[in-house]
Formats: C-alpha cells, structure tokens, sequence
C-alpha cells in the first residue's frame, strides 16, 4: 500500500489539472468558458466521464472525495444521508456550492446539506471546482472554494434508462429517467427522473430513506434558449450526529447514542426512540433564459424559487414543563415528551449575466439581487400526556437580503492576459423573536457592505500557461455564530495564487502554488451545537498556505495513471481560548481539520473496450479536532483503496452497464471527522470493507 502513496508523491511534480479537460458540451455553458481562460486554480469535471462510473447510491461529496484538496466525510459512515466535504481544510460553510449559478448554500447557517436533493450526480453534466477565492460568483463569498454544479439538457433524441444499485448495510438506489427527444419542429424537448435510496447506514439505526426527483424542459430557437428545471427531493434519516467517545470507538464503533431512553435514574439505556429523525422536503424552480445578441454577445437571466421545509424530531425524557411554556400538572414538573423543531423557508431572486467581447478584451458582467424568509419555531407533544399535542413553545423570524454586482474583463496583450474582477456585495440580514422559549432566536439587525477586488495574469507557453493572482473576499458571519456572540466580526481573506499548466504528449499536469491570509477568520473551534453542526468562532490572524499537485498520463490505450496532491501549512498566528482561568494566549497553533498531506492516486486498466477496472488510493493526513495543538484530540493519518469495475455491453438500441464498486477494500478502521465535548474527543466512525454492485439500461 505504501507504494501507491510513494507513486503518488512522485508523479505530482509532473502534475495534471483534471481541471484542464474539456467536457461535454462545455461550448455550450459561456460561464463555464470564461472561467477556463482565468488564472485561477479551477477542476472542470465531466459528471459522465469521471463519476458516474461510482454513481451507485453515495451521496455527491464522497463522489468528490478523491478530487484534489478534498475530504470528504459521512455521518453515518457508508457515504448516504448526511454528508459533506473540506477543500484546503475550509468547511462547507466557507464552500460557495451553486446549483446552475443559483446559490445553494443555505442563507442563514451557509451550510450545504446535499440530503435534501439526493441523487444530485445523475442529473448534472458538469461540475466546476474553483479553490481559493476563485472568480466573483452569485452566492455567498468563497473562503476554500466554489462549486458549480451544472445540470445536463435533455437530450436530442428519445431514450428510457433505468439505474438500479444494492450494497453493504441494505444500501438500494433505483433510479427511472426518460427523455422525449425532440419534437415541435425541433424546438422542444423533455427529460424526466425519479430517484428512490434507502439504505440501513454503517452506525447503528442511521438509516437514510431519501427521494428526488428532476423535471427538465428546454425550448431553442434560433439564438434563444429557455429551460426550465424543477428538482428536488424528500429525507428521512435517523439522526447519527452525536459521535461517539474514544473507549466507545475502541469497543463498539458502530454505536449510536441517539434516542437513547434511560432509566429512572439515568444510568441505563432501557430502550431507543425509534423516531429520532431528521425530516426535510426541499424542491427547486429555475427558469434559464440565454439570449444571444450580436456580436458574439449573450445574455443570460436566471429566475430561482426554493422551497424547503422540515423538522427534526427528539425523545425528550423527564423535561420540565416551564422548558416548553406550559404549567406544571397538578404536583409533577416534569414529563416525557416528543419534541419537533421545524424550519419553514423561502428562497427566490435573479441572477443576469451579460458576456461577450472586441477582439482582444472578453467581459463578463453581472446582477444578483436575492432574498430569503426563513420560519423557525418548535412544538411538543406529551408522551404520557395526550392533551398536550403539538403545543408551539417558540417561534422566531428572518429575512436576508443581498444584492450585488460584478464586471469581469481578461485582456489579451501578446502572450499575456490580464484580468480584472470587482465585486460589490450588500447583505441585509434581520431576525426577530415572535414567540419566546427554550433561548431559540434573538433580535438581530445587521447590514454589510463588501468590495471585493480580484486581479492576475496568464502567461502563454507552448502547450500551456503560467499564472499569478490575487483576490479579496469578505464574508458576513452566519446566524448560529451571531446567536452565540452579536459581536462576531466578519472575515477578510487576502488570497494569492501561482500556478502552471502544461500537456507533453501523452502527459497533462499542473502545479498551483496558494497562501491565504486571513482577518478574523471564523474557524471550527471544534464543538458542535445540538444538531451537529460546528460552532465557530473568530481566530483573529491565520493563513492556510501550500501547493497542490495533479498529474495524468496517458500510457496507452489500456493504461491510464493520474493523481493529486496536496502539501499544505494551516495556522492560527495569535489563537486565543476562553476557560475558568480567563483569556489565555496559545499563540500560533494548527487550524483545526486541515491535514497538511492529502493525496490520491488513480490506476486505470482497459482490458477490453468493454471492461474497466480502477484502484483508486488516498492518503489524508493527520488533523486537530479544534485549535489548541492538543495531541490527545488529533485524527490519525490514514490510507484508504477502492476497487472500481465497469463492464458495458451493447444491443442494437439497448446499451447496458455493469458496476461493482468496493469501498476500502483493505477494512481499514479509520475516523475521518469528530468532534470535542468537555475536552475529550468524539468521532464519526466510517464503514470498513464495503461494497455497491448495479446495472444500468439505457433503450433507445
């Protein structure tokens, strides 16, 4: 195993951008064009060439796991129901995820939680991965990254397909899409899926019951195009983020102490809540009009609608009344009840970008006006009590609204281009008490006002180029931080990229050379809040500075070699830490789950032109569970295999598609996210040797 790493780390000074490949119908996306030519480190990835061959039921993040920078990690331990990623060791929240150019990330906590639209991979065509600060975006400011994941069109002629998948802990995926072609004199067509995962999860009960579905129309004529998408979906997953402690994780891993019921004297666990769920509906409305004018000039205006709503539902045991606003009953002030805690929201706004050029200039500007309305209140219900039945104990209100703009030049000059990009963001953010309880919501006002300025050049050389560039981003704190502390300050990043890309024959690579310096910087401080999510705190001066390396070579028509990685230094420079004793300065200390070593090595064997096999490896570094250098609260290194297969097979009309795909085939037990509670460190076990077999049918 260790030569894989060792392979790894020596071709990535002969390093590949996947960046730099072309993907389907790239033509055909201007934004996605424009953001080729910049010096900026960028991954375009074809969702049909280099993911769907592992697309059997995992969620879109550990899709993305082996990509350069990334680690991803899965609450319930086998990649379905809640998952996320880290890119350069900045957490989703700090991640601009777009759906179409259309923010994704939730306004308030600027979290991403893909469980909401399962199956997302099968229905996108490209996936755009900017590191660093990137170029100016239509969401929220990028402090890791951005990610653009771009829908597929239907397709020109009529096809019915069907992916079906089974696996490990009672894991299924069926999937069924059709597509009309087109029809109406050429000018319209349709596609259609719908999508059904279930799986038992690798934690105890951490089950995931998840629906979507994905409604596509696309009208051209001429120079004009018009789609629209509808899609969405519903989960249901047993709540899994409570971790477990280091001598659980010895003994029993796969233990989850959600739902726990105890005993009278709370020393026991007597039994599980079998409804400790999380249950949320969230369904997307987009309307895409791109208009091309003359002179190679496009505009395009997207219009957005977003519904979610949703609860989690807890066991909540010999509570007191006065918690959840209700007067004791007769001599008792306590009881057991069933508690929902619900989410109601709306999310809508335009997006219109206007692009094109002169004969050495390309432009890209554009508008963002957003806005969302987010409910938050909860109710209970007396187990013992039926009188008492979905009583509302709290109820609070927000409204955040962001308007902002950005003109974008790249100016060609002999070898050179030169680019220009200035953002300016305002964000109106209000949250208000209607109904008092349980210390949920508070009276906030808060207004931000940000400039954003990013320059740089390329440099062309044979096959290749050379790049510089530097980018400022602001970002406004999210709700959770300005609950726990009204004077959370907002972060600045200074953001400095170098890089090279070049193709040598049958060899691509790339090399990026980055050091982000930040200003309050609100980082994980390592603790979680009662639905496991990180709480954050401002860190005062920090930087995440390193290189990244990706390579591929094309050994012949059987062979294929690529791989990543990345060499990176994180670091608090004046980290300060609130105790009993006061304010103490631990001075310069690691950020916390930033690995300095992540690297992936990729082996591609074509035996036949219909069989492919993949051993995928990747070795992630060790990383602190919070920032105080505290070795007792570090996640070990580890090593990690998978074993990929693909055989296809063709029949007149029909196309079919075996897959197997092994998981960690060496049964390494590893962590790969946790937590801190009371100075002691909790961990999200992952599965070990694991596997998802499927087929699919495309007719016609």
């Amino acid at each position: 195993m260790k030569g894989f790493i060792i392979l790894g780390l020596a071709i990535s000074p002969f390093s590949f951008a996947q960046q730099s490949q072309d993907t389907l119908k790239t033509q055909d996306i201007e934004s996605v064009v424009f953001t080729k030519k910049l010096p900026i480190a960028k991954e375009i990835i074809s969702v049909e060439k280099d993911l769907s061959r592992k697309n059997l039921g995992q969620d879109l993040p550990i899709l993305l796991k082996n990509q350069t920078s990334i680690v991803s990690t899965s609450d319930a331990g086998n990649g379905v129901g809640y998952t996320g990623f880290r890119i350069r060791g900045v957490s989703g929240t700090a991640i601009n995820l777009m759906l179409n150019g259309v923010p994704y990330n939730d306004s308030e906590s600027q979290g991403t939680f893909f469980v909401n639209v399962p199956d997302l991979t099968s229905s996108a065509s490209q996936i755009v991965i900017q590191r660093g600060v990137g170029t100016s975006s239509n969401g929220v400011a990028a402090f890791g990254a951005s990610v653009n994941i771009i829908s597929k069109k239907p397709e020109e002629k009529f096809y019915v397909k069907s992916d079906n998948s089974f696996g490990s802990f009672n894991t299924f995926k069926n999937s069924a899409e059709i597509g009309s072609g087109k029809f109406l004199n050429n000018k319209l067509s349709l596609m259609g899926r719908y999508t059904r995962i279930q799986s038992d999860g690798f934690i105890d009960r951490a089950s995931s019951n998840l629906n979507s579905y994905n409604i596509a129309a696309l009208f051209e004529e001429k120079n004009t195009e018009i789609r629209f998408l509808a899609f969405g979906g519903k989960e249901k997953t047993y709540q899994a983020w409570n971790g477990i402690d280091a001598e659980t994780y010895k003994n029993d891993p796969k233990f989850n102490i959600s739902g726990a019921i105890y005993d009278q004297n709370f020393e026991n666990i007597v039994d599980f809540y079998d409804n400790e769920t999380d249950n949320y509906r969230q369904n997307h409305y987009q309307l895409l009009w791109n208009q091309k004018l003359k002179n190679n000039w496009n505009l395009e205006t997207t219009l957005h609608f977003t519904k979610g709503k949703g609860f989690y539902e807890n066991y909540k045991q010999s509570a007191k009344f006065s918690k959840y606003n209700l007067a004791n009953v007769g001599t008792s002030s306590r009881t057991d009840f069933i508690r929902k805690k619900w989410l109601d929201n709306d999310f809508y706004g335009v997006i219109s970008t206007l692009s094109g050029g002169f004969k050495d200039v390309d432009f890209n500007v554009g508008i963002v006006a957003n806005q969302y309305d987010g409910k938050h209140f909860g109710n209970v219900t007396g187990v013992f009590l039926p009188e008492i039945n979905e009583h509302e104990y709290y109820r609070n209100n927000s409204v955040k609204k962001e308007f902002s703009s950005f003109a974008k030049a790249l100016y060609k000059v002999d070898q050179f281009e030169f680019f220009g990009d200035l953002q300016l963001r305002n964000i109106n953010y209000d949250t208000n008490v209607v109904m008092e309880g349980d210390d949920e919501g508070a009276n906030l006002s808060n207004s931000w006002l940000f400039f954003n300025p990013k320059v740089g050049f390329n440099y062309k050389i044979p096959s290749g180029k050379l790049y510089f560039s530097y980018a400022q981003a602001n970002r406004e704190p999210n709700r959770d931080d300005l609950l726990s502390n009204p004077e959370t300050k907002s972060e600045r990043l200074h953001d400095f990229e170098a890089g090279v890309e070049k193709s040598i024959g049958i060899y691509q690579f790339s090399s990026n050379l980055y050091f982000m310096n930040y200003k309050n910087q609100l980082v994980l401080n390592g603790e979680i809040n009662n639905v496991g999510e990180f709480i954050r705190i401002n860190s005062g001066n920090s930087y995440r500075a390193g290189i990244e390396f990706s390579a591929q070579a094309n050994l012949s028509a059987r062979w294929m070699l690529s791989g990543n990685a990345t060499f990176s230094k994180n670091r608090n420079k004046d980290f300060n830490i609130e105790n009993a004793s006061g304010i103490n300065n631990l001075g310069d200390t690691p950020i916390s789950f930033s690995p300095e070593v992540i690297s992936n090595v990729l082996v591609q064997f074509n035996p036949t032109k219909k069989l492919s096999l993949f051993i995928q490896n990747q070795f992630i570094g060790s990383q602190f569970l919070d920032n105080t250098d505290n070795e007792k609260l570090k996640l070990e290194s580890y090593f990690l295999s998978d074993f990929n297969a693909v055989y296809h097979l063709d029949l007149k009309r029909v196309g079919v598609d075996f897959n197997l795909l092994l998981n960690n085939i060496f049964d390494k037990q590893y962590v790969n996210n946790g937590f801190v509670y009371d100075v002691n460190p909790y961990y999200y076990s992952q599965a070990g040797f694991n596997f998802m077999a499927g087929f699919s049918i495309i007719l016609k």
